[in-house]
């Protein structure tokens, strides 16, 4: 197939032949090409529609090479090849050729602003020309196996310094380049090639270079605006190649800092949620940068965003997936524990709290965050309790989801997460009042919180069932696979959370109140089950705790397991 694509200065344009071949073509003739199928030309990568235009041209009499359904018309090639250049494989030499004009170019830029600085009209000629080298750099995204090449011609470090040169166009040019140079779509299949170019432009700081030249770009500017989205798309792609990117960017640059900025303008725009995306990839596989986004006041400047969203819903898909995105960032924030005091501090809890009670598109959102702030963090579950969350935690508990308001949000993650919760609860409310309000209730309306407990027990349980019998299945084909692999399938099955409800029974019954005893002995029975039952699911909770939070953690948790399994093993 062959595809047509134009330069932005409109003098020529380059026709791509099955990936292999580039051909030059005057603009006069290109009138006739435009014409073949009465349709606009473009090119034969996403990335490069971002970066090359055509028009429907109109023509006074019709065009007989004009072939019907878009076909193309062979002889008219032929013409075009006779009046320009000959065809001319993208290969190496090709490369040479591109760079040594690239630099050519580059070094009269100098030369003419070194010159005249004072004097733009006398420099300006040299950009322009310099602009269509840069463009013309573009191709070579079509040939990824050349960019060790490319790196081999230390040409990276002239590109990557245009990204401060003094007309902003001409850096806007050269991320461009690099956007489409590390497209994810271009690197798929080239892995080792991709690396190559990545740990070059990393070594040649491309990283502080972008976010400078990002820092300086202007929200008022349509193609400032442009540039802005494709800078956080090349520092995507460079993550997607080098994860650890993610943190040296934070480390090396102010690009957190700007990002905050960014999600403190009230208005919402595509830039916008660009940006809250890029920063729940940041946040989500690195501590530190938790930590250090939550030393620049971030949790405070998320909840703040979010808070525009309790008592209305995104006006459209996008900007639903960037409060998405920012529920994303809040839950990442609070994994480590000085995050969570930052967020009880900030009121977090109270607002998570609102936001369920208006029940709009956010309250999925909020439960997940709220899970995250109370796991192992008692002075959140205390304060959950004291500004009467139980009272909003517990309709949901029971099943009573808006599910019209949280299609992204299925009911059933969603009774996943309150498990949890509630289970958190039982955690950090050890003792006083507010664990007689937690007790409470499960007593009240005849111990229906205990019947939709067991409830859930018993769909967990055979799901859980279901899952080792279909492994025990595979292991009888010979399939091989270890009790690690088959833990973690049991887990996914729904173990985790029938592990969380053994937790609460396990609590309930050595709370010793004799009334919520005899209600789990009730229905243990009418389901043909004992208490050696949850004593078997817990056991093996105990045995698989891990020792990510060190090992007096997981002593810790171990032991009061243990309390359980002791407790279900004496008498009522």
């Amino acid at each position: 197939m062959l595809l047509i694509c134009i330069s932005k200065c409109g003098q020529n344009c380059v026709i791509k032949i099955d990936k292999s071949q580039t051909l030059n073509i005057s603009e006069t003739l290109l009138s006739r090409v435009s014409g073949i199928s009465g349709q606009p030309y473009h090119t034969m990568e996403a990335s490069d529609e971002r970066n090359y235009h055509t028009a429907k041209r109109k023509r006074d009499d019709e065009d007989p090479s004009a072939v019907a359904n878009g076909a193309v018309d062979f002889s008219l090639l032929e013409e075009i090849e006779k009046s320009h250049h000959s065809i001319e494989a993208l290969d190496i030499k090709t490369l040479k050729k591109l760079v040594l004009s690239f630099e050519r170019r580059l070094k009269d830029n100098i030369a003419a602003r070194l010159k005249y600085p004072d004097q733009p009209e006398k420099f300006a000629d040299s950009e322009i020309e310099l602009h269509e080298e840069i463009e013309k750099l573009k191709i070579l995204a079509g040939a990824p196996e050349l960019y060790p090449d490319l790196v081999n011609l230390n040409v990276i470090p002239s590109i990557l310094d245009l990204l401060t040169h003094d007309n902003t166009d001409i850096s806007i040019d050269v991320v461009g380049l690099l956007q489409d140079l590390t497209d994810e779509d271009v690197l798929d299949e080239n892995d080792e090639p991709a690396q190559i170019l990545v740990d070059c432009l990393i070594e040649n700081n491309v990283l502080e270079s972008l976010v400078q030249n990002l820092l300086r770009l202007s929200e008022s500017d349509a193609d400032e605006v442009a540039a802005v989205y494709s800078t956080l798309s090349t520092i995507e792609n460079l993550i997607e190649v080098k994860p650890a990117v993610a943190e040296m960017v934070c480390e090396r640059t102010k690009l957190l800092r700007w990002i905050i900025g960014k999600i403190k303008v009230r208005e919402f725009d595509s830039n916008k949620q660009y940006a809250s995306e890029i920063l729940a990839i940041l946040l989500q596989s690195s501590v530190a940068n938790q930590k250090r986004l939550g030393q620049m006041n971030g949790v405070d400047v998320v909840l703040q965003a979010v808070a525009m969203y309790k008592s209305r819903d995104p006006r459209s898909l996008d900007e639903e997936e960037m409060v998405e995105n920012l529920f994303d960032c809040l839950c990442c924030l609070l994994m480590p524990l000085e995050n969570k005091e930052r967020f009880l501090k900030a009121e977090g809890v109270e607002l998570m709290i609102i936001i369920m009670n208006q029940k709009k598109l956010c309250y999925g959102s909020a439960i997940r965050a709220l899970d995250f702030a109370l796991t192992n963090y008692p002075p959140a579950c205390e304060r959950f309790v004291d500004v009467m969350g139980l009272k909003t935690a517990f309709p949901a508990f029971m099943g009573k989801i808006p599910t019209s308001k949280n299609k992204k949000r299925s009911k059933e993650e969603l009774e996943e997460r309150l498990i949890s919760l509630v289970a958190s609860l039982f955690g950090g409310v050890l003792k006083g009042s507010r664990r007689e309000r937690l007790l409470s209730k499960f007593v009240e309306n005849e111990y229906e919180k205990i019947d939709r407990l067991m409830e859930l027990y018993m769909r967990y349980s055979n799901r859980v069932k279901e899952e080792s019998e279909r492994l025990n299945d595979i292991e009888l084909d010979d399939l091989e696979m270890d009790e690690d692999e088959k833990y973690n399938r049991k887990l996914e099955s729904g173990l985790y959370s029938l592990q969380l409800i053994a937790v609460i029974l396990g609590h309930l019954w050595t709370s010793e109140h004799p009334r919520i005893r005899a209600r789990i002995e009730l229905l243990l029975k009418q389901q043909k089950l004992t208490k050696n039952d949850v004593k078997n699911v817990l056991q093996e909770y105990h045995d698989n705790i891990g020792d990510l939070d060190g090992p007096d953690e997981k002593e810790k948790a171990q032991a009061k397991i243990q309390r359980f399994t002791t407790g279900l093993s004496g008498n009522p």
